[in-house]
């Protein structure tokens, strides 16, 4: 019988086995398709889950999500459902994404000793406590999407068709809304999951230094690599993160 993965996740590609799980959140306006070359490349040695938040892709119909915690408290029940029974399982985020991500490790974590993901991946983002830079409140759309422009990363040819933007619009007004509105809530304890930064070496969002800020939200290992590129560094290199991801899933993975 098939898994059952819901609306929440795709697979992209067939696994054998019980590889572990790497459940990859996407960037603001992204969806679940943002990660089918990397789930291509780890196959069949990682099981890459694609995150589908609602309002976009095949779950246009519904509504958005409007705050991050809210996003990650959603997630996180269906991931406590797919590994239920000690499936290990890692969480990668990127952008908006590894903040979702964050948020969703450190719920399952509280569920208790060996609840939590093996490791977390953090990619193109500033730290929790770290005020997202988004050029400003972007009250309109054209501040919204010149934003876009600058990031790269969106196709041309999704920004320049007025149809297109009737359709991806929502999903972006609600995600920029839902970053501008995140306030870290520093009443947990640290993850105790390792935790791994992903940077650009030229993200205007987001510097090396910064990226490596992360380590001070873990008490478990921590490592920042990055990476030549900008925002969107992980379309250029998608060979040299793969192996990244497989080197910490597979080579340092807790039993």
């Amino acid at each position: 019988m098939l898994e059952d993965l819901g609306r929440w996740f795709h697979r992209f590609s067939p696994v054998d086995g019980n590889p572990v799980r790497l459940f990859c959140f996407p960037h603001a306006g992204g969806g679940a398709a943002t990660f089918v070359r990397l789930s291509r490349t780890l196959a069949p040695d990682v099981d890459v889950l694609g995150v589908q938040y609602p309002g976009r892709q095949d779950r246009l119909g519904e509504d958005c999500v409007r705050t991050l915690p809210e996003l990650a408290e959603l997630a996180g029940a269906e991931i406590r459902r797919l590994t239920a029974g000690g499936v290990p399982y890692a969480l990668l985020g990127h952008s908006m994404g590894a903040t979702v991500a964050f948020e969703v490790a450190r719920l399952l974590e509280a569920d208790g000793p060996g609840a939590g993901p093996q490791a977390l991946l953090v990619s193109g983002r500033v730290t929790p406590a770290t005020p997202a830079r988004l050029g400003g409140r972007l009250l309109d759309d054209q501040a919204l999407l010149a934003d876009l422009r600058r990031l790269g990363g969106t196709s041309a040819a999704v920004l320049d068709d007025p149809r297109m933007l009737r359709i991806v619009l929502p999903s972006l007004r609600a995600d920029y809304h839902a970053v501008q509105r995140y306030a870290y809530q520093g009443d947990r304890p640290a993850l105790s999951c390792p935790v791994t930064a992903l940077v650009g070496d030229s993200d205007s969002r987001v510097s090396v230094a910064e990226a490596a800020g992360w380590g001070e939200y873990t008490s478990g290992e921590f490592a920042c690599r990055d990476f030549p590129g900008g925002h969107f560094f992980l379309d250029d290199n998608l060979g040299p993160v793969a192996d990244c991801v497989r080197t910490l899933l597979l080579g340092g993975i807790r039993a």
